[in-house]
């Protein structure tokens, strides 16, 4: 696998942590040990952004047309190198192979997209008050970003930040989750061979997460943090921020609701289902969490839905056929069990699955609980797992009230027919997106986001470049 590397890359180089520290990067299906990668600290982090000041200055004035061309040979290099990097994702997360080779697919979306939109971080002609004036609102780069991304999604998640950043002429400082750091350098490979010039894209890996998550956040050199993760991480970050004045773009947690009405397409609203469950494991922050079934089409949705779920093969993500892999670690299957005692404690009942699997390790059983009510912790903690639980509801009213109690706003799903009730729903949802009889809507051209606790910011779409730009007002006199 020519895209495999064990040393971070910083200023154009691939360089070992200062203190020589290694941690390992295992398999979570096997739990084979991959590689080890430098386990780096505050002064490697300070070299990073170092790096990314200076090369800031040239990079900024780089013209438009030159950046968008580099993007668009990382693009191609990405994309052509598809297979690979799927086989990376797959043997450091555990996601099966197609659907890692479409993470890449999707991960390559943003850098085309963003690749043109470089062209285009257009300004305003502003009418000014007096006849010997002119006014101007132009957009320049904010400057070094730090981007800090998860495990769930190791290449998606680097290029939705990184390709407006670059587009917008930012350079870079990511920091990738410590159980996927091979994606990222394998990125920075592909972006050394798509001509990214030195300094301008730098990976620091580390186990060390809070120590140069620190650096990042109180470094002034660092002008925007864009980070995908908890909302608990994610408020810390924010705090750590303000020290600073950055920018900040954040992409927290969810506890998306799915909704199916009684007028509902009920063999669509399963495959919906089905999809916003059980991607990735369940382990995206917009997999469906809370399953909402009207009370007269509850049984026949839960018998289709359960029927459906348990013909999806779970396995090592290499082999052929298999749709669910592993949770990412031990502490994640700890907390899926937990929740799903819980459920059943208070009354839940089990339809199929509700165990760790006999293939051991971390492996979960695909569950459906049925009966499940607000008491349950699983209705207010984000599953991150292959769990889902049905609850019942009467009314439209009632249940955009129980979607809506909750501090996450990031996406929601519902399954109808009428208009009118399509039109009153899709508005009453607190959520910054809203699948309508669809399971699956990320795409790079609409705009990624939640509202309330679940972030602030949007990525992807014609919004997303906006995110690495500040507006500067020229006002002319004497004229």
């Amino acid at each position: 696998m020519n895209l495999l590397h064990d040393n971070a890359f910083i200023n154009g180089k691939w360089v070992r942590a200062q203190s020589g520290k290694v941690f390992a990067v295992k398999n979570p299906a096997t739990g084979e040990t991959i590689s080890n990668v430098p386990d780096m600290g505050e002064k490697d982090a300070q070299d990073a952004i170092e790096a990314a000041s200076v090369a800031f200055d040239s990079w900024k004035i780089t013209s438009t047309r030159k950046r968008s061309k580099i993007l668009r040979s990382w693009y191609e290099l990405i994309r052509s190198h598809a297979e690979d990097l799927a086989q990376l994702i797959t043997a450091e997360m555990g996601k099966p192979f197609a659907e890692a080779k479409g993470e890449v697919l999707y991960g390559a979306s943003f850098v085309e997209w963003f690749a043109e939109e470089a062209k285009r971080g257009y300004g305003d002609v502003i009418p000014a008050p007096r006849s010997d004036q002119r006014m101007f609102a132009i957009k320049q780069p904010v400057g070094v970003v730090a981007a800090i991304t998860p495990w769930n999604f190791p290449v998606a998640m680097i290029t939705r930040k990184v390709a407006p950043a670059l587009a917008a002429g930012c350079s870079v400082v990511i920091k990738p989750a410590e159980d996927t750091p091979l994606s990222a350098l394998a990125l920075a490979e592909l972006g050394v061979r798509a001509g990214i010039p030195e300094g301008v894209f730098n990976v620091v890996t580390t186990n060390h997460a809070p120590e140069v998550g620190n650096v990042l956040t109180s470094d002034s050199r660092v002008r925007k943090i864009s980070f995908t993760g908890s909302t608990e991480v994610g408020k810390i970050l924010m705090s750590q921020s303000a020290s600073t004045v950055k920018k900040v773009s954040l992409e927290l947690g969810g506890n998306a609701p799915f909704i199916v009405f009684d007028d509902a397409d009920i063999d669509a609203a399963v495959a919906g289902a089905i999809n916003a469950k059980y991607r990735n494991t369940g382990q995206t922050c917009i997999c469906a969490n809370r399953i909402y079934v009207q009370d007269k089409v509850y049984d026949e949705f839960a018998e289709k839905f359960a029927s459906e779920m348990k013909k999806l093969k779970m396995g090592d993500g290499k082999e052929e056929g298999v749709r669910l892999g592993p949770l990412i670690n031990q502490e994640a299957l700890e907390k899926v069990d937990r929740l799903v005692v819980d459920a059943v404690d208070k009354g839940a009942t089990v339809v199929t699955g509700g165990k760790p699997s006999e293939l051991g390790g971390t492996f979960y059983e695909p569950t459906v609980l049925t009966g499940v009510t607000m008491e349950m912790a699983c209705a207010t903690t984000e599953i991150f797992g292959p769990v889902a639980p049905l609850y019942r509801f009467d009314s439209e009213e009632e249940v955009i009230k129980m979607a809506n109690d909750t501090p996450y706003g990031l996406a929601a799903y519902f399954y109808a027919r009428d208009n009118a009730r399509i039109w009153r729903v899709a508005e009453g949802l607190e959520y910054g997106m809203v699948g309508i009889n669809e399971g699956a809507i990320s795409n790079e051209l609409g705009p990624f986001g939640g509202v309330k606790e679940s972030g602030i910011g949007r990525e992807g779409s014609k919004y997303g470049m906006d995110e690495f730009m500040e507006i500067k007002y020229l006002c002319m006199g004497g004229i």
